[in-house]
């Protein structure tokens, strides 16, 4: 087998019906065209689109990127990529961990699982090999036991109670601690009956030029350390993604109440100060990753991310931070994505006018993993419980994905790139954030649509590429795509600029419009609640926050189709590359 540098050359092809594995070569053209990571989701999914997400043929992806295991900080990360049940379209989740180095290092760029095994397995990977066992003493444990009882042999997937149950927000768990969240995938992997996969091996890519991988580093560090947004003394590293709340807070752009209001009073009680207070000292990170930014807690469970002390804190008007803590780790040892799992539980509060306590929150999070009572129609998440409530007004996503804990009256940058996004409500195909709020690395107007159709675009393409080297998108809050450019030239010896990775990136995002373009998707499902478009946000200390102009998002998404190559109604007009 002629192995490409940085690649293994080969996929692993399960069946879970049969409990079989093959090996499979992986081509030079598709490596060229997408990559690995998200946009090897593209040639492996372009066949199963159309197909309902709980068949059991779908496809269920892990794969891996072209410096995965390579040594290139911030590379650590894989993608899981399958179609959402929850929104109905093509779907991939990042994740950290140090399952895609093991899986490469099992000698597989990409594991693809098909099927449905007749009984709970858990699938064994290991130098080259899958051997299929036996996963009924494991089933209906949670995502912590079940790593915990299989860590012994390497990196786990796995999924608990919720992704068992089929509830539409179910998340896969990685080693114990990460999470490829959003979408249902978790739910995917649960229909198929399979528990967990545990993937190990020491095999390693060739590099074709070590010293000039070494080179990138030493300039990725280095702008990682100039970044105050992720060395600074309330940055990303010592704090953790909740060194959010206060800004975004202050900024009158913190969801509150179902997205009722844009500012919490008390969203200090878990700022990321007062949550440090609970941390243990220092951080970790993903594989090769010298950022660190997860944190633990003193009961030694992971810390609270940004968007879940968010969203069962205020937007659930809940200031109770030992409860926000007890619910995020209750959905994680669950199986449960948080942001989905909060905004479905305050469209409940709001159609049913109840003031929810910490006790209350927790108590519905273990009803939906367990499809107890009404946790059984709360977990077909929000959209469906509205429109089943006869208030489709109340749930607050975009294709049927739940927004994320930044309010779009706030950044008009954020709520195009909700609106664009094609896996649905999504604040990181693009995260303008990073200008409108954090001011990096350029400035702009965070209440005017000027600029912003082009801006979202090229954010998109970029985050597109970064997705399927796979780096965290974290690292470009500080590095570029120019440095992992020449990461990547030095990992496959071929010359590759920042321009090439945004030409790949660029693919990526068209053909996934292009294939949720299939199933229906098009402008009709670009635009936002009409909540943000009615409604004023919560102004004060000197800022106002009014109501979107849907005259002016409409203009901007007549530009950013433009910009993307679109027709008016969102398809892409040159289809060469994407059909075949």
């Amino acid at each position: 087998m002629n192995m490409l540098p940085g690649y293994m050359g080969q996929g692993l092809l399960l069946n879970l019906s049969l409990h079989t594995a093959q090996a499979v070569p992986l081509s030079e053209e598709m490596t060229a065209s997408y990559l690995g990571g998200r946009g090897f989701g593209i040639p492996l999914m372009k066949d199963w689109i159309n197909t309902d997400p709980f068949h059991s043929d779908m496809p269920l992806l892990f794969n891996t990127g072209p410096l995965n295991n390579t040594g290139v900080y911030s590379s650590g990360r894989g993608s899981l990529v399958s179609r959402s049940p929850l929104t109905g379209t093509l779907f991939d989740a990042s994740f950290g961990g140090r399952f895609a180095h093991c899986l490469k290092g099992a000698g597989f760029d990409y594991l693809s699982v098909q099927g449905k095994s007749s009984t709970p397995v858990v699938v064994k990977i290991r130098d080259g090999k899958a051997t299929f066992v036996p996963g009924d003493q494991l089933w209906g444990k949670t995502t912590v036991d079940t790593h915990d009882a299989l860590k012994k042999d390497g990196a786990t997937a796995v999924i608990g109670p919720a992704g068992e149950n089929r509830v539409l927000f179910a998340n896969v768990c990685i080693d114990g601690r990460y999470f490829a969240g959003r979408g249902g995938l978790g739910a995917v992997m649960g229909n198929k009956n399979l528990k967990g996969i545990v993937v190990s091996g020491n095999k390693k890519p060739f590099r074709a030029d070590t010293k000039r991988i070494n080179t990138a580093n030493r300039e990725i560090l280095r702008l990682f350390k100039a970044s105050p947004v992720l060395y600074g003394p309330f940055g990303i590293r010592r704090l953790g993604t909740p060194a959010l709340v206060d800004v975004i807070n202050a900024r009158r752009m913190m969801p509150t109440a179902n997205f009722r209001k844009t500012y919490f009073r008390d969203a200090r009680r878990f700022s990321g100060v007062e949550l440090a207070r609970q941390e243990k000292r220092g951080g970790h990170g993903c594989y090769a990753c010298p950022i660190g930014c997860k944190k633990t807690m003193k009961g030694e469970g992971p810390a609270p991310e940004y968007e879940s002390v968010s969203h069962f804190g205020a937007l659930n008007s809940n200031n109770d931070l030992s409860a926000i803590i007890r619910a995020n780790d209750l959905c994680n040892r669950l199986g449960m994505d948080t942001i989905s799992t909060g905004s479905t539980i305050a469209c409940f509060a709001e159609i049913n006018g109840a003031n929810l306590n910490g006790d209350s929150i927790c108590s519905m999070i273990q009803d939906i993993a367990c499809r107890k009572g009404e946790g059984d129609i709360l977990a077909a998440g929000s959209v469906r419980y509205a429109k089943g409530r006869g208030r489709p007004d109340t749930a607050m996503a975009v294709k049927g994905l739940e927004l994320a804990a930044y309010d779009p009256r706030g950044a008009y940058g954020m709520a195009l790139a909700y609106g664009t996004a094609q896996r649905g409500g999504c604040h990181l195909r693009a995260y303008p954030v990073g200008s409108e709020i954090l001011r990096r690395p350029v400035p702009t107007d965070r209440f005017s649509f000027e600029g912003k159709a082009r801006l979202i675009k090229i954010a998109e393409d970029a985050n597109a590429a970064a997705d399927s080297l796979v780096v965290c998108k974290f690292g470009l809050l500080g590095a570029s795509l120019e440095e992992y450019a020449s990461a990547l030239s030095g990992v496959i010896g071929v010359e590759i600029s920042s321009d090439d990775l945004l030409c790949i990136g660029e693919r990526i995002c068209l053909a996934e419009r292009y294939l949720n373009s299939l199933n229906g998707f098009s402008r009709k499902d670009d635009y936002l609640p009409d909540r943000f478009y009615k409604e004023e946000g919560s102004s004060g200390a000197g800022i106002d926050v009014p109501a979107i102009s849907k005259r002016a998002y409409d203009e901007a998404l007549d530009r950013y189709y433009r910009a993307r190559g679109c027709d008016s109604n969102g398809i892409p007009l040159n289809l060469r590359g994407i059909e075949g």
